[in-house]
């Protein structure tokens, strides 16, 4: 009974949540959304799932700046003998958006470093090999926003170097995928 009324009592709180943010102001806003693709290239990986998180403040009304952050899940795909390990990136990075109309297409990018998590070897059947820590983080992204929503086609890659090399196969931590958002106002 405890869990059923803390449930109703979080429901209350978002339903809440969301219908006074529709009359708040739109330039500080929280964007909440999900993210799928392929790993290109497909060495070490084969597919990406994940979450974002990102706080975004708009300077003006065409260019915002943020913070941004979540969790990337790469599912391993076994290469010429090596049975590759699943890893995760959570990035740590400023976000930029240009909205050259208040509704439309956009443009942007997450610029930032990316820490890989999950097992410290690149292949079970490699224990030698250690994963990178992470690298450079990039995500450019390109697609159609609107108040609520926005919805893009982005590249999401770590630049690792050459940490993480079994023979000929490069460590790859890059996805080409589509990602969905919400936003959220945070008032003024």
């Amino acid at each position: 009974m405890k869990v059923m009324r803390q449930a109703l009592l979080a429901a209350g709180i978002l339903t809440a949540g969301l219908a006074s943010a529709q009359s708040a102001s739109m330039r500080n806003m929280l964007k909440i959304g999900a993210n799928a693709g392929v790993s290109v290239p497909a060495e070490n990986a084969s597919a990406a799932a994940g979450i974002d998180v990102a706080y975004q403040n708009l300077v003006t009304p065409g260019f915002g700046l943020g913070i941004a952050t979540g969790y990337t899940h790469y599912f391993a795909k076994d290469n010429n003998g090596n049975k590759n390990n699943d890893f995760g990136v959570v990035p740590v990075a400023a976000l930029v958006r240009i909205y050259p109309k208040q509704s439309g297409f956009y443009l942007g990018a997450d610029l930032g470093y990316g820490f890989i998590t999950g097992d410290e070897k690149v292949a079970e059947n490699h224990q030698s090999v250690d994963r990178p820590d992470g690298g450079f983080y990039l995500k450019p992204e390109i697609g159609y926003h609107n108040r609520d929503w926005n919805f893009a086609i982005q590249y999401q890659k770590v630049f690792t170097g050459d940490d993480g090399k079994i023979g000929d196969q490069k460590y790859n931590a890059g996805s080409l995928g589509v990602g969905v958002s919400y936003n959220i106002p945070l008032g003024k």
